[in-house]
């Protein structure tokens, strides 16, 4: 009896030390998995659950807007779907995204084309390329209607060989020429400073002068803050004020043709999305039209309160960029759309289908759109006393 007792002590042990040994490998195996690029789709009850990382770091409102269009997956898709999104340098470092989607680390990412500007200059002019009069509403347009749609895929997955897929949306307004020491007066006085940008605009102002580097937001703004730079360019007020450049300088210099037209990108890993049943894909397409109309009302609100606030709390002074500075950046879009041109085949087909979009479009809304600047001065410039 006590023969079949202790062999069945050892019978237990032998089995639990089997059980904890197939835990372990089981757990090593997912580990080593996730590394490579191991799905990260969990289903639990009809859900399924995405990781991504945003290129933002988690105050800057870009971050708001990547949560924004999570949630409204996962309102579209009750509740089935759902996106957790992680700030900059989470998983991996901003220019890294493209790869990590590619491989499957991460499930999908928030960012902008122009971050792709090394691998492929051609990623730039999806929202970063030259100035042609349109903005960022026009130029959703032009992927939407004018063939963007079929250039983008055909350099993700025809160019690049990617394991990825994208929708670009939410328009940005108009970017500032960036933030300076001193106001700039001419062309003359941009040569020789160097600023923080990204994509094409990094050839853009070498073209005119300057000294540029291609940095991430966060990189520019402590760069010009320890005075490894002397200016710096981003996005918007409120991304400004948070990121710290109205610290670094008091100079913002308002429009500017260096990225007049962009636009945020959602890329997911191709498999995954295929993945999804038709109704969810559809969802995660349409919620970036949703989200994207939602983002430009947030925008408005949002951008005008901080640029008020900036002014006020923080003495900045905001100047509009001259017209001589504008036409020497035209000179130099003339000079950098010509050799991506002669050097990247897809480059060409894709300006050569905005400048065709840009024509027709752009010109019949400076004919039709009235000009809001009278109507503004009218009801809020200022009236000269009695």
């Amino acid at each position: 009896m006590r023969r079949v007792a202790a062999s069945a002590a050892r019978s237990c042990r032998h089995a639990t030390h089997d059980m904890n040994s197939s835990r372990r490998r089981l757990l090593g195996a997912s580990a080593a998995g996730a590394l490579s690029g191991f799905p990260m789709i969990a289903s639990a009850q009809g859900e399924i659950r995405w990781r991504w990382q945003g290129a933002w770091t988690a105050k800057d409102i870009f971050h708001e807007y990547a949560l924004d269009y999570a949630r409204t997956v996962r309102e579209l898709s009750g509740g089935r779907l759902r996106i957790e999104v992680l700030p900059a340098g989470a998983v991996v470092k901003p220019f890294d995204l493209i790869t990590a989607v590619h491989k499957g680390a991460l499930d999908g990412s928030h960012s902008v084309p122009a971050y792709w500007h090394d691998k492929n200059a051609a990623f730039s002019l999806f929202g970063s390329g030259p100035a042609l009069g349109m903005d960022a509403n026009n130029f959703l347009g032009w992927m939407a209607y004018g063939g963007g749609r079929a250039l983008y895929e055909e350099l993700l997955s025809g160019v690049m060989n990617l394991n990825v897929t994208g929708f670009l949306y939410g328009p940005m307004p108009t970017q500032p020429l960036g933030w300076f020491k001193k106001p700039i007066e001419s062309a003359a006085q941009l040569k020789g400073l160097r600023i923080g940008t990204v994509g094409l605009a990094v050839e853009l102002f070498r073209d005119m002068g300057v000294t540029a580097q291609a940095l991430t937001a966060e990189e520019r703004a402590q760069a010009l803050a320890g005075g490894r730079l002397d200016a710096a360019e981003f996005n918007n007020p409120t991304s400004d004020r948070w990121l710290g450049f109205s610290d670094a300088a008091k100079i913002c210099m308002l429009r500017s043709y260096h990225q007049p037209a962009e636009v945020f990108e959602i890329l997911i890993n191709r498999k995954r999305y295929d993945a999804l049943p038709d109704d969810l894909k559809s969802i995660v397409r349409r919620a970036a039209d949703a989200a994207g109309a939602d983002l430009s009302w947030k925008a408005l609100h949002r951008y005008s309160e901080d640029y008020e606030w900036l002014q006020r709390e923080k003495g900045v002074k905001f100047l509009r960029t001259p017209p001589e500075v504008l036409r020497a950046q035209m000179r130099a879009w003339s000079a950098v759309a010509e050799r991506i041109s002669r050097a990247n085949p897809l480059g060409e087909k894709v300006i050569k289908s905005q400048v065709a979009w840009a024509r027709r479009t752009v010109g019949w809304t400076q004919e039709a759109t009235v000009d809001t600047r009278i109507a503004y001065d009218h009801w809020f410039a200022k009236k000269p006393g009695p």
